[in-house]
């Protein structure tokens, strides 16, 4: 049994501590927030974002980084995409030679338009990092139903041994040495859902929503070939895998906003409303401009980053998608 101190008391955080804990492992549990510890630590559940799940004893509720990865053998981070980088900076003084970290966020920081293991690498050289992506709505993992990821490295040993960590009969863990294509595929599907959200909002039907989704994964594949990824990589659990299950159901807090949007509440509105982090919505705005930068055309992707910024209405967005020129389906 391993020592885990986990980053980030939001859904998946606690979804991954409570699945980690239930299996023997020591977890220690941090945030930002310490009114959210302290009511973690009086009601021994995540009653904000992960209410009805009581928290094993081996779940323990501490107050700072240091202490989280004390004697810790990984350091888990499920902050925020764009707060990864404070997060981990944080961390540095705390992660030793041989702790593992594993980054479950999902996004593209703006600004530099990173991919959050090149912040990492960049932070601290040599890190020892893994990815940890896929089809995984928290309000599931925490009630330990059925569910497959990837464990992404570089270094396919280490993600072999995070697949040993968290594994268990309900939680199963694959492999893969493609870092940039899982985390590319976790980051860009987020948009794709915003954009299935704003149709379901309009009315549309099934078909609609179809080819949104299929072509949404030949934009990913247009945008990884570009950066280096495996291109069969988006054909996985965090490609085609983690869109279909963010592009179709109410657990995703990017389809819950595009619906909305769709129906007309302003962008602004809906993330308040949702009441979580929507990540497409930053995602959006990064994989434009990085789309920009590397010449690559993602039509869905400009769409909606012109939509949520109030650039054109929603309609006018399947106007635009609808009347583009003729294409070969097989062309990426």
């Amino acid at each position: 049994m391993k020592t885990i101190g986990v980053i980030g008391a939001g859904s998946w955080g606690t979804a991954l501590a409570l699945t980690l804990s239930n299996k023997g492992h020591n977890v220690k549990i941090t945030d930002v927030n310490a009114e959210h510890l302290k009511e973690m630590r009086n009601n021994r559940e995540n009653v904000r974002y992960l209410p009805g799940i009581p928290f094993s004893d081996n779940l323990h509720i501490v107050e700072s980084t240091e202490e989280a990865l004390e004697d810790a053998d990984v350091a888990l981070f499920s902050a925020p995409a764009q707060h990864f980088r404070s997060a981990f900076e944080n961390a540095i003084p705390y992660i030793t030679e041989d702790m593992i970290v594993v980054n479950v966020a999902k996004g593209i920081e703006r600004g530099t338009l990173m991919r959050l293991s090149e912040i990492a690498e960049l932070l601290m050289p040599g890190v020892k990092y893994v990815v940890l992506s896929g089809p995984s709505h928290a309000e599931e993992v925490g009630r330990a139903m059925p569910t497959t990821v990837v464990a992404a490295s570089d270094d396919i040993g280490l993600a072999e041994k995070v697949q040993d960590i968290f594994i268990t009969d309900r939680f199963r863990v694959y492999t893969n040495d493609d870092v940039c294509g899982v985390e590319l595929g976790g980051a860009l599907k987020n948009i794709i859902a915003l954009g299935a959200g704003i149709s379901d909002g309009i009315g549309f039907g099934d078909n609609a929503k179809a080819a949104l989704m299929t072509r949404g994964i030949t934009e990913m594949c247009r945008l990884g070939k570009a950066l280096g990824a495996d291109i069969n990589t988006f054909s996985g659990l965090t490609g085609v895998g983690d869109l279909i299950v963010t592009c179709t159901s109410m657990h995703s807090r990017n389809r819950r906003c595009g619906i909305m949007i769709g129906e007309g509440v302003p962008p602004s509105e809906a993330v308040e409303k949702v009441g979580m982090v929507v990540e497409g919505m930053f995602t959006a705005e990064a994989a434009y401009e990085l789309a920009m930068k590397v010449g690559v055309e993602m039509p869905i992707t400009e769409c909606i980053y012109n939509c949520i910024n109030n650039k054109i209405s929603a309609k006018d967005a399947v106007s635009i998608l609808m009347g583009r020129d003729r294409k070969n389906e097989k062309h990426i």
